[in-house]
């Protein structure tokens, strides 16, 4: 590890030169470029250099306690010092460890969330309201602003589908782990006998894509128009402003209709088809995860699931690290997710670590 440090330090000491040549300070891209890198590395070097400075004391101290020729009474102070220095190294190692794990390029970008109904017809579409709402909430609570995309309300109050921009500090870094199917337990409004049952919406995670990320060709877009549509086919505006954008290559189709612009909703719909443009190069490049999508939402099925929220126990459990929460109803209704999002992190962050002292 001390190695890799080294290496981030040098490759730092050489960019502070780069960034002092005028030719280099003359060209911007480059003098950007060079000091987003710089950036980056600056917490690893800083930790590096306390790190090297107490590994070169602990040393020293350990020689002094050893050397048969030095004080008794410094000889005694020294040991103890070894002691407080070993934590201290400890510590700062295993900070070290933490920075040098590989970072997720996308979790500093703004986030497209997509709520749709899955099995369970009416329910799951009152459910996708009810998650839409509350992660409404947990983005007021860092003070994210939300925009909805695209919506397909039903006349009950809930929605087929339902797509949202967050933007925001670190928003994918917090909500990238929300992507699955998440399944319902309770009792309908319609539900006569009082029976519980089981319904399920699948939720996208979607980083947003910036111009960089994607290139689109205008010739490989047919673009129409059309008037928008309410619940229950009522017409939201008497002009043609809804917007349906087909990118032909990868026959991806995305749809805007909130907007009674129909620039704004064309704005608007680029914005998700960058977005699932980007999504679909990551799933190209990463191999294991060439089915990215279909492993991030699943079918839709109630036997797939991430989390289940069991209403008459009142309960939310995250399946995968066994995380139950017995405050269902406070989760729901003010957004506070963080518990939640919280273990997610260090449980990914956990095994990350884990994996970096296998190498």
């Amino acid at each position: 590890m001390l190695d890799k440090l080294a290496k981030i330090a040098d490759r730092f000491e050489e960019l502070t030169a780069l960034l002092s040549q005028p030719e280099v300070i003359s060209d911007s891209k480059r003098f950007q470029s060079l000091s987003k890198e710089q950036a980056k590395m600056s917490s690893v070097v800083e930790v590096f250099q306390v790190l090297s400075l107490k590994q070169q004391e602990l040393d020293d101290n350990i020689s002094m306690s050893k050397d048969p020729e030095e004080d008794p009474e410094m000889r005694e102070m020294a040991k103890e010092e070894v002691l407080s220095l070993k934590n201290e190294v400890s510590q700062l190692q295993d900070e070290a460890k933490f920075l040098l794990m590989p970072k997720d390029p996308d979790d500093e970008k703004n986030t497209i969330l997509e709520i749709r109904a899955g099995t369970g017809g009416d329910e799951a579409a009152l459910f996708v309201a009810d998650l839409y709402r509350m992660y409404l909430k947990f983005a007021e609570q860092n003070k994210w602003r939300v925009e909805v995309m695209s919506s397909n309300p039903t006349g009950i109050g809930g929605f087929k589908e339902i797509v949202i921009s967050i933007e925001g500090k670190k928003v994918y870094s917090r909500l990238k782990f929300e992507a699955g199917t998440h399944r319902v337990q309770r009792v309908p409004q319609t539900e006569t006998q009082g029976r519980v049952h089981t319904s399920a919406v699948t939720v996208a995670v979607l980083p947003e894509a910036e111009d960089v990320d994607v290139e689109i060709n205008a010739n490989d877009l047919r673009i129409d128009t059309y008037r928008s549509q309410g619940a229950g086919g009522q017409h939201v505006n008497t002009t043609d402003s809804a917007i349906r954008i087909t990118h032909n290559p990868t026959g991806i189709v995305v749809t805007c209709q909130e907007e009674r612009s129909q620039l704004k909703n064309k704005n608007k719909a680029m914005k998700l088809l960058k977005a699932k443009l980007y999504e679909a190069q990551l799933a190209a490049v990463v191999s294991e995860e060439a089915e990215m999508r279909k492993s991030m939402v699943g079918s839709g099925d109630r036997s797939e699931r991430i989390r289940t929220y069991n209403y008459p126990q009142g309960r939310m459990t995250d399946h995968r690290i066994g995380l139950t929460l017995y405050k269902l109803d406070e989760l729901m209704s003010n957004g506070d997710l963080n518990d939640i999002v919280d273990a997610l992190v260090s449980s990914h962050q956990a095994e990350l670590l884990e994996k970096q002292d296998r190498m």
